[in-house]
């Protein structure tokens, strides 16, 4: 098997339910980051970091499993029409999140929810498949999340809270031992987009375009900067998502009612029947991560991207001081292959 070697891709800026951090954690975490040694890295960032894009795996090479009918999930019908995409008031220009524009769309319907841990159970009982983060070897797992004897891990350079764990994988997100972490109604997580297409075409359905993901994430609401409209986050008293809240990355003070992952129906769901559709996990879209842009600030920032694929969404650890995805025109890529343990996905199908 080839060495994998992890990068950062993202954030140019500054299970089973965890218990919430005590302090204790926190210095522990704050300890093992010091202590544990780091690899090499070619951006700072921490939304979501990528192997190496020269070790990324052709999907078509990937063994596709027979398409069924699979399991029948709860789906949203979404009207057709003219779709918003990005945004007029883009927070991270190097992303390329503006300028706002005006796509047709078709009628379409969605997850209602991420997939979840006991609906690709039953895809793996139905088709004997093997994630890449299996077949590897490894995926990335959030500090936090490592038990207080964890033994040294690889981490990514200035990053150190993303750590390379052996054995991680949807069934083990936190690495061996951690089966319980696995909780049959949260989204499943260590999903790359090649297996991503792999449940797809079992489950008759694909993964949504960019233009698809922000029409739906919307729920009718127009040219908006969340899923219920406006009114930021806090920290303090206003709590519509899943998101970090405390000092990244060593306090997530859980006062959103979780730590780590939620259930993939949680929180109150769009005006299309949608839960979770900024915050919990990255989802994946269908489309390669580009950004058009002549500067070459932003050029830099994106090199070594070919082949990327492009998220949305956001996850449970962003944080308006560090990484402020967790809107609807917030973008971010990482390669077809990487695994993490706050990246899920939901399908939508064509009608």
């Amino acid at each position: 098997m080839r060495r994998r070697v992890w990068r950062d891709a993202s954030c140019n800026q500054g299970e089973a339910q965890a218990t919430i951090p005590t302090k204790a954690k926190a210095e522990r975490s704050a300890k093992i980051m010091s202590q544990h040694h780091a690899s090499s890295a070619e951006a700072k960032g921490c939304c979501l970091p990528a192997r190496a894009s020269g070790d990324v795996v052709d999907a078509l090479a990937l063994p596709m499993p027979a398409t069924s009918a699979g399991t029948k999930p709860e789906t949203a019908d979404i009207p057709g029409g003219t779709a918003l995409l990005g945004t007029n008031t883009p927070h991270l220009h190097a992303d390329g999140e503006g300028p706002l524009q005006r796509k047709k769309v078709k009628p379409f319907k969605m997850d209602v929810a991420a997939v979840t841990n006991a609906r690709f159970a039953a895809f793996v009982e139905a088709t004997g498949y093997k994630t890449e983060a299996e077949r590897i070897g490894d995926s990335f797992v959030f500090i936090n999340f490592l038990p207080d004897d964890a033994p040294p891990s690889q981490a990514v350079a200035e990053v150190p809270w993303w750590r390379v764990i052996k054995g991680a994988c949807w069934r083990c997100p936190h690495g061996p031992g951690s089966e319980a972490a696995c909780d049959p109604e949260h989204p499943v997580v260590h999903i790359t987009w090649n297996d991503a297409r792999a449940f797809a075409e079992w489950a008759g359905g694909r993964l949504p375009t960019e233009v698809e993901w922000e029409h739906a994430a919307r729920g009718g609401l127009g040219d908006v900067p969340y899923p219920w409209g406006e009114g930021d986050p806090d920290d303090v008293a206003h709590f519509p998502c899943n998101i970090w809240q405390g000092q990244f990355p060593h306090t997530d003070l859980g006062l959103d009612g979780h730590v780590g992952t939620a259930p993939a129906r949680s929180f109150s769901p769009n005006g299309y029947g949608l839960y979770n559709m900024v915050g919990n996990v990255w989802e994946w879209t269908s489309v390669p991560f580009k950004v058009k842009s002549l500067k070459r600030s932003v050029q830099a920032v994106h090199a070594g991207k070919a082949g990327f694929k492009l998220s949305k969404g956001g996850s449970f650890l962003c944080h308006a001081s560090y990484c402020y995805r967790y809107r609807i025109a917030a973008r971010s890529g990482t390669s077809a292959d990487s695994s993490t343990s706050h990246h899920g996905f939901r399908l939508v199908y064509s009608v």
